[in-house]
């Protein structure tokens, strides 16, 4: 999806891509939180009905974190849905909830949402964050995810951050 009106906003700096990933962390947290239970749950589940045997193991938390395949499988479930959380709301509108309350709008230079294969590249080359430093060594206010991707944080006005709903229409 296109809106060429945000293609002219300015591109946003470091201080308020912080506040942004701060209070997205927040959300991330509830996330990874939701996710361990929904996980749990299903593990638990299946060794109650007897698909996964409890070894020699007392206690259902003891063989998920006793066991390298159940905790791998475990931990990459919980790291897929924090992973979703972000590739969703960048695909769909440009913007998290810590963005949206900063003003902020991932998107290409001419205004075009990020497509799922882009948000996911995004994810990966903002190395947890840590790629927003890549805005104090430079002038240009992009960060090393934004350089790899071809995309841009930008500032939105209030008018236009309070015209957008959770799609991004």
């Amino acid at each position: 999806m296109s809106n060429i009106e945000h293609a002219n906003f300015p591109r946003a700096g470091f201080i308020r891509r912080l506040g942004a990933i701060v209070y997205d962390l927040l959300l991330a947290v509830a996330v990874y939180m939701v996710a361990g239970a929904i996980g749990f749950g299903l593990f638990t589940a299946l060794t109650s009905s007897g698909l996964i045997g409890m070894q020699d193991y007392e206690h259902v938390s003891d063989l998920l974190n006793g066991t390298p395949v159940y905790k791998g499988v475990y931990q990459l479930w919980i790291t897929l849905c924090v992973a979703a959380f972000y590739v969703a709301f960048w695909s769909r509108g440009g913007q998290t909830l810590g963005m949206r309350a900063w003003r902020l709008k991932i998107q290409h230079p001419n205004g075009q949402s990020l497509s799922v294969v882009t948000a996911s590249a995004r994810l990966v080359w903002s190395l947890l964050g840590i790629g927003n430093l890549w805005i104090l060594i430079n002038g240009d206010k992009l960060a090393l995810q934004d350089m790899m991707t071809r995309s841009e944080v930008v500032v939105l006005s209030k008018e236009a951050n309070q015209m957008r709903n959770w799609r991004g229409v």
